[in-house]
């Protein structure tokens, strides 16, 4: 499981004394908890599967991309720095990210699994690449391209 990995890099990170790792893990792992609340609190289960944490991941990879952007028009290379780095160490975490050409023959695959015909079908194609892809591509690139494809 994917928080227990995350739950002994921490040990690991925190003996060798690896701070930006230790402050990065404790965020992600924090993220995850957090999430888990939320579920519970829902009356989802106790803990989010692993599939709920890539997506987290993936989220923080995002917010951080997003965040250096603002930094460098900023001039503040040192605080984009420091995200590049957790950037860096989220990524460690997460499969190999999915090519353009992969992406268009999932979403076919997807459309023609669900039996989907048009726009009003989307959440169902978006639900069956969630559940077998999490992780592996930005669900907003998906979803942009499955709404063309769909004709929205």
């Amino acid at each position: 499981m994917l928080r227990d990995r995350f739950k002994l890099e921490l040990q690991e990170a925190m003996k060798s004394k690896d701070s930006p790792k230790v402050s990065t893990l404790r965020l992600v792992l924090a993220a995850i908890k957090d999430r888990d609340l939320d579920s519970r609190s829902k009356g989802n289960g106790d803990i989010i599967p692993d599939s709920n944490i890539l997506e987290i991941l993936s989220k923080m990879v995002k917010q951080r991309n997003e965040t250096i952007a603002i930094y460098k028009k900023a001039g503040r290379n040192d605080l984009a720095d420091q995200e590049e780095i957790e950037i860096k160490i989220i990524s460690e975490f997460l499969p190999k990210q999915l090519s353009k050409t992969e992406i268009k023959k999932i979403i076919e695959d997807s459309i023609i699994k669900t039996g989907a015909e048009n726009i009003r079908d989307l959440g169902k194609v978006m639900a069956e690449i969630k559940n077998n892809y999490a992780g592996k591509c930005d669900l907003t690139d998906v979803s942009n391209n499955l709404r063309k494809r769909l004709g929205g």
